[in-house]
């Protein structure tokens, strides 16, 4: 079955947009991704490709796709997608129109992209330019949102594997698990991080650092959330209505 794809006649996706607040695991699943599917992985902040100089944006693309054709199969992950392509038409230089045109090119000019998967992640998929989210481009667009309460008890259990935990530690106790309910995935990472140092400053004689309940407790003092209550209900409102279809009530539309 390795050439039942190549063998029938449809179109196969190979541009994914991630989008979602900052935090969440665009990246990380990108990179997963990767690694689980045992295939070459080129990661790209959107703003490295940009430079001053006329025709050296572009060229960075061009070089970035030929140098994924020389190791494929290959994932390319453009982070930051919107500081790389934003809207046309709002650049005094040009710049960010020629990538745009560029990347275009490269997405769905004539030279197939065969075993190349272009993924874009971004928490403002608004400010992207629109012609790049259309079918052929990034057709599939995901949603990688806040976790929930087993979300970060999987997260916590992860990130803790390789941490010595003391018994007196739960991730489904009620006091830890309502304190993470608004954090990101990020912000779990900073709050075992902040355990971790907690429990090495009370015990740095010992070989062997054991994190017990009480450091969790102490580092959630510390750890804030990176996006206030008030902004994630926003950052939820925009991400649910972004690429909402426009409904038109024929009885109320004429053209004449």
């Amino acid at each position: 079955r390795s050439n039942y794809f190549s063998n029938a006649p449809i179109r196969l996706i190979s541009g994914v947009l991630l989008y979602g607040p900052s935090g969440c695991g665009k990246t990380l699943i990108a990179q997963t991704l990767a690694n689980e599917c045992k295939v070459n992985f080129l990661q790209v902040k959107g703003p490295e490709l940009l430079n001053k100089y006329v025709g050296s944006s572009e060229q960075n693309i061009r070089d970035l796709f030929n140098r994924a054709r020389s190791v494929t199969p290959c994932i390319i992950l453009f982070d930051e997608f919107e500081a790389l392509v934003p809207r046309r038409g709002r650049d005094s230089a040009g710049v960010t129109d020629r990538v745009v045109n560029q990347l275009l090119t490269e997405l769905d000019g004539v030279e197939s992209l065969g075993d190349i998967v272009v993924i874009a992640a971004t928490s403002r998929p608004d400010l992207i330019d629109p012609a790049l989210l259309r079918p052929g481009r990034l057709d599939k667009h995901l949603y990688i949102g806040f976790p929930t309460k087993s979300d970060i008890i999987s997260i916590l259990k992860i990130w803790t594997k390789k941490i010595h935990l003391s018994d007196d530690v739960k991730f489904d106790d009620e006091t830890i698990l309502s304190h993470c309910e608004m954090y990101t995935g990020a912000d779990i990472k900073a709050l075992i991080y902040n355990a971790q140092l907690t429990a090495f400053d009370e015990n740095e004689s010992e070989k062997t650092i054991t994190i017990h309940r009480n450091h969790f407790v102490s580092a959630m003092k510390q750890t804030p959330y990176s996006i206030p209550v008030h902004m994630r209900n926003a950052n939820e409102h925009f991400y649910r209505n972004w690429r909402k279809p426009i409904i038109v009530d024929r009885q109320t539309t004429s053209l004449a």
